[in-house]
Order: structure tokens, then sequence, then C-alpha cells
């Protein structure tokens, strides 16, 4: 299944913001219509003072009309170029008499037009050599005059002024009612953002805790000053965590359980098939004898190797103390231990410290040293000073021990293997090389996995390298695989150095 882009945050944004913007658009039309009508109230009260003004000009005589419209208020409504009254007195309504003849008609002419009461409309101006028509607001009166009632006549004065104005108007007061508006929505939406990344902040504290944690950190998640909604939900992550935290220690319990319990039958099993071994005669069944104890040999390491594993646990740290030490005595020490097996699988094995006296130089015995040389400068300021670092002793041991027996199972009869120790700036390293076939670069990652094995050869079970690599870990360390020269495998433990 594809992953999901949702996010809360943009969700509660877009719900939250979304509203505010359409309402924000709903308030601007409403506001420029309403801006609009009082604009258009203005100038229609405006045009109605002129239209009956106009009206008021023209009189009655007999059948006639005396138009006494002098130039000084021709002059007076065309006073503004930019906004001039333009005027129409026709009577019949619709033949011309004094004005401009292009303004606009009333948009339905009444066979009984209403008398008196003014009519506002919108038009467009045809002017002389324009190209383009301009709008117009037009008010329109009609009035009667003539001495027989019976043959009175209707006269219509008309009115108009442009919509430049009204519609300048118009956006003034839509843009003084929508500006502090606009300003309190982008305020509140600032409001609104920060609220909401406020809200969500325990959400991302609890995904900080989450994924800064190791997989095999399985303490309960502590959120504190968390909505009551987050703290529901990190207490099921509580609840879940505890369930697999019992349910690993209990697999962790049976397989440390199980191993010891195989220790002892293994142990008889391994001595009894030796001492059979040495007493049967040659034949198929000493050859059977011979894969029995192999079988058991292999069974016992993988059940010494389980229990390292066990104590590699963090539980398992928990109760243990960590001291500072020497890694240069502790190294020689294991190396010791080791030489009687050596000896045995014909492998010249060895030791060069900061500790290694001229005995322990010479017991190596090696013809070319397998690592690079080491400066004058540093090895006499190793010599002077030992390799400290702060540990778990008793796991480092058993890291080397790993790392020798490693070396010494696939090196081969013949090989070379020597255990160093140095320290390097804030760092010290212990490194083991040997000369043997060494482990192809792709697979130098995969050996690290639990149960995987380089080589079928030899009656390893795959959890050496894996061993280490969770001891060094746990110790703040690092470990390396690299080619040895002329030839073989270096694998390079690196810890902090005790301050």
């Amino acid at each position: 299944m594809a992953p999901s882009r949702f996010s809360l945050k943009r969700q509660l944004l877009l719900w939250l913001l979304l509203p505010q913007l359409v309402l924000w658009l709903a308030g601007a039309v409403f506001s420029y219509r309403l801006a609009g009508r009082y604009a258009n109230e203005a100038v229609d009260a405006t045009l109605l003072q002129a239209t009956r003004s106009l009206a008021r000009q023209v009189k009655p005589m007999g059948n006639g009309l005396l138009i006494d419209f002098p130039r000084a208020a021709q002059d007076v409504l065309e006073a503004d170029p930019s906004d001039k009254l333009l005027y129409t007195v026709s009577s019949p309504p619709g033949k011309f008499i004094l004005g401009n003849r292009n303004l606009p008609s009333p948009p339905a002419m009444p066979a009984e037009p209403p008398l008196g009461l003014a009519q506002f409309y919108d038009g467009e101006l045809d002017a002389d050599g324009a190209r383009t028509a301009s709008p117009v607001r037009v008010a329109a009166l009609y009035l009667q005059f003539g001495e027989n009632p019976r043959a009175q006549q209707t006269m219509l004065v008309q009115v108009a002024r442009s919509s430049a104005n009204r519609e300048l108007l118009a956006r003034r007061l839509l843009i003084d009612t929508m500006l502090p508006l606009s300003i309190l929505i982008v305020l509140m939406s600032m409001v609104v953002w920060a609220g909401v990344g406020a809200g969500l902040a325990p959400i991302a504290r609890l995904r900080r805790l989450v994924e800064g944690r190791k997989p095999n950190d399985l303490r309960p998640i502590e959120l504190d000053a968390a909505p009551q909604e987050l703290r529901s939900l990190a207490q099921a992550i509580n609840d879940l965590l505890e369930a697999v935290r019992h349910n690993v220690q209990g697999q962790r319990r049976f397989i440390s359980d199980a191993a010891h319990q195989l220790r002892t039958p293994l142990a008889g099993l391994k001595s009894q098939s030796e001492l059979a071994l040495a007493e049967a005669p040659p034949g198929p069944l000493t050859m059977r004898l011979a894969r029995v104890h192999e079988s058991a040999t292999r069974s016992a390491h993988l059940v010494n190797q389980l229990l390292a594993l066990a104590r590699t646990e963090p539980e398992s740290l928990t109760r243990q103390t960590p001291v500072r030490f020497d890694l240069g005595r502790l190294a020689r020490e294991v190396t010791a231990e080791l030489v009687p097996r050596a000896l045995q699988q014909n492998v010249d094995l060895g030791y060069d410290g900061p500790d290694c006296d001229p005995e322990c130089a010479s017991a190596s015995q090696l013809d070319e040293p397998l690592t690079e040389p080491r400066a004058p400068g540093l090895a006499q300021a190793q010599e002077d000073r030992p390799v400290e670092v702060t540990g778990i002793p008793l796991l480092l041991r058993e890291a080397l021990v790993n790392l020798v027996d490693n070396a010494l199972r696939y090196a081969g009869r013949g090989a070379r293997v020597t255990v160093q120790v140095r320290g390097e700036a804030d760092r010290a390293e212990l490194v083991v090389t040997d000369n043997g076939p060494g482990i192809p670069e792709d697979l130098r990652e995969q050996v690290f996995e639990r149960f995987f094995r380089a080589t079928h050869e030899g009656n390893g079970c795959g959890l050496g390298l894996a061993i280490v690599k969770e001891i060094v870990e746990r110790h703040g360390g690092r470990i390396a695989l690299s080619t040895a020269r002329p030839r073989g495998l270096r694998v390079s433990m690196s810890l902090p150095l005790a301050t």
C-alpha cells in the first residue's frame, strides 16, 4: 500500500483557514455591492436635484415651452470637465429640444409614464468620435404642460453623469471597508497557525520520543503536559510496549534457561564421545563417533554463543556496572589464554600492545608485520601509559574471544594471528589481524547479522561477529572489517578512551 501523505496539521489549517477565506471573499462581494448601492444613492440624489432644477427652467407658455436656460446655468452644469452633467429635454418624450442628443433613452417607454417621479437607470453614452461608449447614470423625469387640461403634453427631462466617479467612490468604500477586515483576517490566520502548531507540539514531542529510541528500548514513554487525547494514545503505546517487553523477556529467559540446561548434557556428550573415540578401533564406528563428537562440539559452541548473546541484552547490561580498566592488559590475558588452542591448531598467535615485553614480542614470531607500522613517537607514547577504557570487562573479553576464535577457526593451519592494542587521540583501538583467506567485500556487512555464515567450512554458528558488534555498539564504539597486508582480514574494534 502506498504511504499516506495525510497531514493532520495541514488538514486542520485547511478547515480553519479555508472558511475564513470564503467568508472574506463573500464579505468583499457584499461590501462592494453595498458600497455601489450607497454610491448610487448619493449620485441619484444629485441627479434628482439637477433634474428638478432643470425642469424648473422649462416653463409652459400657452401650448408651447419657454426655455429659460441662461449660459451661466449651463456653465454650472458643465463646471467639472471630468464629471460633467449631461442633460436632455424632449417633448414629446424622444423628440429632442435641448441638450445632448446621445443620452440613452429610458429602458421602457410606458404608454402612461409616471408623472413627477424620477426614474434612475444605467446606460451607455455614444460620444461622437469615441471608439467605446462610456457608462453613465441617468435620471429621467416626466412632466406635463399646457393650458388645456384635456390636451396637455408630456415632457421628458433627463440628466446624466458619468459612472466613473461612482465606481471610484464604490472602490474607495470597498477599500476602506475591506482593508481593516483583511488585516484582521491575516492576524487571525497567524493566531490560528500558531495555535495549531502549539496544539500539535505534543504530537511532535511524542514522535521524537519514539524516533529517538533504539529497537530494543521498550521502556514506557513519559509525556508530560500533554492533552488528554494524546495521553490516552501514549498510554496505549505504553501498554503495547509492556506487552512486547514481557514477550521478549520471556523468549530471552527461555533461550538463556535452555542454554544453561543444555550445557551440562552437551559437555557430557562431548566427553563421552572423546573417550569413545580414544578407545574405539578404527572403522565405520569410529567415523560415526567422530561425527557425533563434532556435532556435540558445535552444539556446545552454539550454546555458549547464545549465553554470550543473552548477556549483551540491555536488561543484562543494566545489572552490571561499567568500570575503568586497561584494555591492553585484558587483550594480553585473553591472548595468553588462547595460545594453547592456537598451538593445537598450528596457528601462530601473538600480541602487540603498550604492555608487551620483549618475551611477548618474540612469542608471536612474525616474520613480517600484518598491519601498518606505527611511528616511533606513537609507540613510545603508548609504552608510557596504558590504554584505559570504561566498560564491562566481561563483555569486552567475550568480544575479543569471539574475534580471536573466528581468526583461529577460519584462518587455517599454519596461519598467523596478531592481537594489537593502541591508543590514538580520544579512541582506543583493538585490532585482530590474520593472514587467512579473509572475507569478500560484498559479504562484510552481512557477516554481522545473526546466524549468517560467509563460509560453510568449520563448525561455527554465525553468531560470533553479531555478538561482537552488539557489545561494541553498547560501549559506544564501532567495528570495521578491512583487508590485511599482504593478505588476510583485519578486524578493528574502536572504543572511546576513559576520561
